[in-house]
């Protein structure tokens, strides 16, 4: 019983240290890696490369799904991670994609256009601190509560708010030849930021978990839709913007549905 007290090695504890550390520093090094994916998404855009200012976004967008699935599964969520990863949510889904469509098209409108563009990162920051505050508040909600998001989420919303950029990046056309498309564009702007700090359940992939019969079939629509996004991405990226726009409808009706069932 002493030997198991007072004898240790020290050259497995100083392993076991350096696991852990690594293991943390992995999913924030790609939280990070999302955050420059979002500065220069607005580096390009300063300099008119809108596709490629809409493709940064995407990838951080991948970035940070993978972040916290990969904290997940190496057992190294913390606190700082947590953090870090809202700091760069911030930049990347709200900051980043307000001044791409700015510069794109909302400063043709004035003041007008600047005011969707602020409002637009304002709700982004009201989305993820409502977010983080209702981390604790979620351990409490029933089973089903938990696959639902309040409002749209910063990266969706993100998606949203480009579709517009997305879907010209498909015409041949100059949209500063119709006056009305910059005021139409930033009162769809406005209506994202209004979805993202919405009460609107909205569905949560985070608390998905497949059974091991559906896990490769998963894989095999995962690399489908990357073959898409890297051949067709415009297309693609407008199938998925609608598609999630229609789901936002759907999932309020489940919502209402489980919840008076489950008052019952």
């Amino acid at each position: 019983m002493l030997n198991q007290f007072f004898i240790t090695d020290p050259d497995k504890d100083e392993d076991t240290r350096k696991d852990n550390r690594l293991k943390k520093l992995i999913p924030n090094m790609i939280t990070l890696t999302s955050m420059v994916c979002g500065l220069t998404a607005i580096q390009m855009a300063i300099g008119d490369q809108w596709r490629n200012a809409v493709l940064l976004i995407v990838v951080a967008t991948i970035l940070d799904a993978m972040d916290g699935a990969i904290a997940r599964l190496l057992d190294a969520t913390s606190k700082f991670g947590a953090q870090l990863d809202s700091l760069a949510d911030f930049l990347s889904f709200g900051v980043a994609p307000a001044t791409v469509m700015y510069l794109w098209i909302l400063q043709e409108s004035g003041k007008v256009g600047w005011i969707a563009a602020i409002v637009f990162v304002i709700a982004s920051a009201l989305r993820l601190a409502r977010f983080n505050a209702s981390v604790d508040e979620t351990e409490k909600k029933p089973e089903w509560g938990k696959y639902f998001f309040t409002g749209v989420p910063a990266p969706a919303g993100a998606g949203l708010a480009l579709m517009p950029l997305i879907i010209y990046m498909q015409l041949d056309t100059d949209l500063s030849e119709y006056n009305v498309a910059s005021p139409v564009i930033g009162l769809w702007i406005l209506l994202i930021a209004a979805l993202m700090v919405s009460r609107i359940p909205t569905f949560s992939s985070k608390q998905i978990r497949l059974p091991s019969v559906g896990l490769i079939p998963s894989l095999a629509i995962g690399g489908l839709i990357l073959a898409m996004l890297v051949h067709a991405p415009w297309i693609t990226l407008t199938m998925m913007g609608l598609l999630y726009t229609a789901l936002i409808p759907v999932s309020y009706r489940l919502y209402k549905s489980r919840e008076k069932r489950g008052h019952k």
